[in-house]
């Protein structure tokens, strides 16, 4: 078991992370536990323990996370950690990247008749899905590549510290609060039509920063601008709302396939509406 400092107060955290590893094809075989706090934007505790699954060690489950029968020799059981898995995770906000990791829990604690622990989950793979629609693949390590986080892939605190940076990250670079993540997300909207005429005539637009149904949107299209969803290869102008951190956009994959493209002009919304007004 690592030794962590002792947690926070529940009403100090914002959301806990959690990431199971398991022994078997068996949901319930639970043989690492990471939990990981985060507050204000930061990690602020971190507890992982072995587990006894008391189940068998299948050969392709340890070959995923390295982690074997002999490794949990004297190890608690799960019915013996579940009081404080439940302490950490009950009434939180609990992220885990997909929900595997809440069947399993569910399975173990039907397993050992204990109460099933009572929180509110977010799956961050749906956050990064909605945060970067459109990188290739929202697997834990392309993420981590993706957005520099350090992480040691099926090692239990490692991939809940991912998970737990992943969805601070997501808040940074959408603006979109943990109690808006938690909520059902909002149809994307309609765009609105180009106009038959105006300076933008004939521009296929791709706006960064604002929703493609948002006011910057009508604004353009009013003058013509025909509002896309991503960067293709008939998109002749990306625009940039508001003015954004230079860091977060550079990652946007708008703006990169934007740089990638050689017809593709960039400009500031200010600067294009200056020069094209209404």
């Amino acid at each position: 078991m690592l030794n962590t400092p002792p947690t926070p107060p529940a009403a100090q955290l914002d959301f806990v992370v959690i990431d199971v590893e398991t022994a078997c094809a068996r949901s319930s075989s639970i043989c690492q536990i990471g939990i990981v706090g985060f507050a204000g934007g930061r990690e602020v505790f971190a507890y992982e323990t072995l587990v006894d699954p008391r189940d068998d060690f299948h050969a392709f489950n340890t070959q995923i996370h390295g982690i074997a029968a002999h490794h949990v020799v004297g190890q608690p059981c799960f019915g013996e950690v579940h009081a404080l898995v439940d302490r950490h995770l009950a009434g939180q906000t609990t992220v885990a990247h997909s929900y595997f990791d809440k069947g399993a829990l569910a399975a173990a604690c039907r397993v050992y008749d204990r109460p099933a622990i009572a929180t509110t989950w977010l799956d961050s793979v749906r956050v990064a899905k909605r945060a970067w629609p459109d990188l290739p693949n929202h697997k834990l390590g392309n993420l981590a590549r993706y957005l520099g986080i350090s992480h040691q892939h099926h090692d239990a605190l490692s991939d809940a510290r991912a998970a737990g940076w992943v969805v601070v990250k997501a808040i940074d670079h959408t603006g979109l609060s943990l109690q808006e993540w938690l909520a059902p997300p909002r149809k994307a909207g309609v765009a609105p039509r180009a106009a038959g005429h105006g300076a933008l005539s004939g521009e296929r637009v791709v706006i960064v920063g604002e929703p493609r149904d948002g006011p910057l949107a009508h604004r353009l299209a009013a003058i013509g601008a025909r509002i896309m969803t991503a960067v293709g290869s008939t998109t002749t102008l990306l625009v940039i709302a508001g003015d954004p951190d230079p860091r977060a956009l550079a990652r946007d994959p708008q703006w990169q396939k934007a740089q990638a493209g050689r017809a593709v002009r960039i400009v500031s919304a200010a600067a294009l509406l200056a020069a094209s007004p209404i």
